[in-house]
């Protein structure tokens, strides 16, 4: 490839970069401009006065406790998910199952389906079992859709290893639990990782469940928080800007400590 095309290239990806961060940038200058700021004409690209007063807003009608119910809901989902989709990806991967083809067939069945389909059933069982105003609803839900995307990740990495892998820990004294856990999970630990991240970023999205669930708003989320602060807010949207801001913050940090590893995860099997 000549300098010239991959300085096009370079350039081209910058700007598509920075044509999908401009929203997010906007979101947060926002965040710290006036009201009179927001509706200026022209519209300035910078505050002229920062100003944290929408900050102090948003604390005061209880941001603290959605981020919290946010961590704990897309916390204890995302450990529901990976300790149930690795050792089952791994499973379909390397057994004979009877059955496996329509297994897989279903798992790919329920990607297709949106969230509204599943509503009803669920909320007739956590009725029953008496899990509605819990954490555990919306938990379930987003884990109930989270296991079969990273089943079907992972089985594809888990096949790509090589059987010789597990054979030679055989040798060396490993059981078939041990060369799992010493051998192929630290091998497979980026693809992982990125259906860990993949599942906390979906349950840390989710509005539906949680507002279906969980009728008492000290356990809403922070994007519940934030749709019910639409209502109360009106147009006050640097008030809005700022509960988005802090909502993005947990998934950029994720991002910014875990880039390494969720890259890797995403080229895995891609080059050999």
């Amino acid at each position: 490839m000549s300098k010239s095309r991959e300085m096009t290239y370079n350039i081209v990806g910058v700007l598509i970069v920075l044509a999908f961060l401009f929203p997010v940038f906007w979101m947060i200058v926002t965040a710290f401009k006036s009201q009179a700021e927001i509706f200026q004409s022209p519209p300035t690209f910078w505050p002229h006065d920062f100003q944290l007063d929408s900050f102090v807003e948003i604390f005061k009608d209880n941001v603290g406790q959605y981020f919290l119910n946010s961590v704990a809901i897309s916390g204890l989902a995302t450990i529901i998910v990976l300790l149930l989709a690795v050792p089952s990806a791994y499973g379909l991967a390397r057994f004979e199952i009877k059955g496996k083809g329509p297994i897989i067939l279903f798992f790919l069945t329920t990607q297709m389906l949106p969230a509204t389909v599943v509503l009803t059933p669920l909320f007739i069982m956590f009725n029953n079992f008496s899990l509605l105003n819990t954490y555990w609803g919306p938990v379930f839900s987003c884990a109930t859709l989270g296991i079969p995307f990273s089943i079907l990740i992972l089985r594809t990495f888990f096949m790509g290893l090589p059987k010789e892998l597990e054979e030679a820990a055989k040798i060396d004294g490993c059981s078939r639990i041990g060369s799992f856990l010493k051998i192929i999970v630290p091998v497979a630990l980026p693809s992982i990782v990125v259906c860990g991240a993949v599942s906390f970023f979906f349950a840390w999205g989710d509005l539906i469940f949680s507002m279906t669930f969980n009728r008492d708003q000290g356990l809403w989320p922070l994007t519940a928080g934030i749709y019910n602060s639409i209502g109360r807010y009106g147009i006050e949207w640097n008030n809005l800007m700022a509960f988005a801001t802090v909502s993005i913050l947990p998934v950029i940090a994720i991002f910014v400590i875990l880039q390494k590893q969720i890259v890797k995860g995403l080229v895995s099997g891609s080059v050999k």
